[in-house]
């Protein structure tokens, strides 16, 4: 039997819109004060990974309308600086992640940051389906990339091993070229 690759696999085939956890106000997902969640199911089973529980589709809570309100109101707390989304895998759970962050665009623009993590590389992700897409458009930093056990290094910022990136979204898509992530706003060309 062949099973499929990751460019096969499409969020409406899998997800079962449910999620691990949810952690308002958190220092470690990202950049300032955060709002995380985290959804259910990935399909990479990276050897060593953290979260290893969300691996499965079926684990945790359904994902409900309460759940989104809850979120955006948290969001709302003039110290929260974003959203981020984890899992899992967020991008094989588009169908709860694009109308969340459509509502976090639609109340507050930019002035709310949301990250990503993805066991997808970027190069996969603009090869991917429209909802993968789609998604990807709505992010503004993306870590990229499968956790690889033999790279793993507990002191990169945001990363648990050295293949992973961390790519500004929206000006590697409007300039159509990989553009790292730097804390300090500058931009780092790939």
């Amino acid at each position: 039997m062949k099973h499929p690759k990751p460019q096969e696999w499409l969020a409406k085939d899998y997800s079962q819109c449910k999620i691990a956890d949810y952690k308002p106000y958190n220092f470690v997902d990202g950049e300032g004060v955060r709002c995380s969640l985290y959804v259910s199911g990935c399909l990479f089973a990276c050897e060593g990974c953290y979260n290893r529980v969300a691996q499965s589709f079926n684990y945790g809570e359904v994902y409900t309308q309460e759940l989104e309100q809850r979120i955006l109101d948290d969001l709302a707390a003039p110290y929260c600086q974003g959203l981020t989304l984890l899992g899992g895998e967020p991008f094989l759970n588009t169908q709860i992640l694009i109308p969340l962050c459509r509502a976090v665009r639609e109340r507050f623009g930019d002035k709310k940051d949301i990250w990503s993590w993805t066991g997808y590389y970027w190069e996969e992700m603009l090869r991917e389906s429209e909802d993968k897409l789609e998604l990807l458009g709505l992010i503004d930093v993306l870590v990229d990339g499968r956790f690889e056990l033999s790279k793993k290094d507990l002191t990169l910022q945001f990363r648990g091993s050295s293949n992973q990136r961390i790519i500004d979204v929206k000006s590697s898509l409007w300039r159509d070229k990989l553009i790292l992530w730097k804390p300090d706003g500058s931009q780092n060309y790939d």
